[in-house]
């Protein structure tokens, strides 16, 4: 989800790489969940956000979407995210003791918070969104622990990757129609959410499949 803010009006003024040591650590949020609270329709998932949803609650794609998942247009594509309680205006996985009931499966953009990425022609760095947390008095951790997904440089190369894609997608609808925005739009859904994934095997080895098939499909 783009963003046009000034980086320098909300972060410390520094980048980050997954190496490096940030000020984030909050004592494992106990006692607050203000980030799962309020947040609309911002939590948006990537393929491999939902490979782990679905493969760790045993559900399909479509199973999430008739519970805790929606869909809504982002940046010209329609694109999953997580679904808030409209009667309590939290994420639906919110525990009523104010804990994620999905900690271990939760998707990047929880795991990341309150860093945020900013991307440059080939890669991205990590920067603090310093007005974000209302925690006080956090301590420093390195980046990869904090995101706490295996395979890290793996897991950053993927990012990068899909990204990538969907930013060249987003210039291309520009120039196109609405029906031709749509047939892009479910050609991701399909391709990347609701054709299904084997969970017991690499969901890297299969993204990329996926994307040099999808890739063949567009016409550039």
């Amino acid at each position: 989800m783009k963003r046009h803010i000034d980086i320098n009006e909300v972060s410390d003024g520094k980048l980050y790489t997954s190496n490096d040591l940030v000020k984030v650590e909050c004592n494992d949020c106990r006692g607050c969940s203000d980030c799962c609270r309020g947040m609309g329709a911002s939590i948006v998932l990537d393929p491999y956000d939902v490979f782990r949803l679905c493969s760790g609650l045993n559900l399909t794609f479509e199973q999430l979407l008739a519970s805790s998942v929606e869909l809504n247009v982002v940046d010209g594509i329609i694109l999953p995210n997580l679904k808030m309680d409209a009667v309590k205006n939290c994420c639906n996985f919110l525990s009523d003791e104010g804990r994620c009931s999905i900690h271990n499966l939760r998707p990047g953009i929880c795991r990341m918070f309150p860093l945020g990425r900013i991307y440059d022609e080939s890669s991205f760095k990590y920067f603090i969104q310093v007005y974000e947390c209302s925690s006080k008095n956090q301590t420093k951790v390195k980046v990869k622990k904090w995101i706490d997904t295996p395979n890290i440089n793996q897991y950053e190369k993927y990012i990068n990757d899909w990204h990538g894609l969907l930013k060249k997608l987003e210039d291309m609808i520009q120039n196109k129609d609405l029906d031709v925005s749509k047939q892009i739009s479910m050609g991701i859904l399909n391709n990347f959410y609701l054709k299904g994934y084997d969970y017991g095997s690499d969901f890297y080895t299969q993204f990329y499949v996926k994307l040099q098939e999808f890739e063949a499909q567009i016409m550039w």
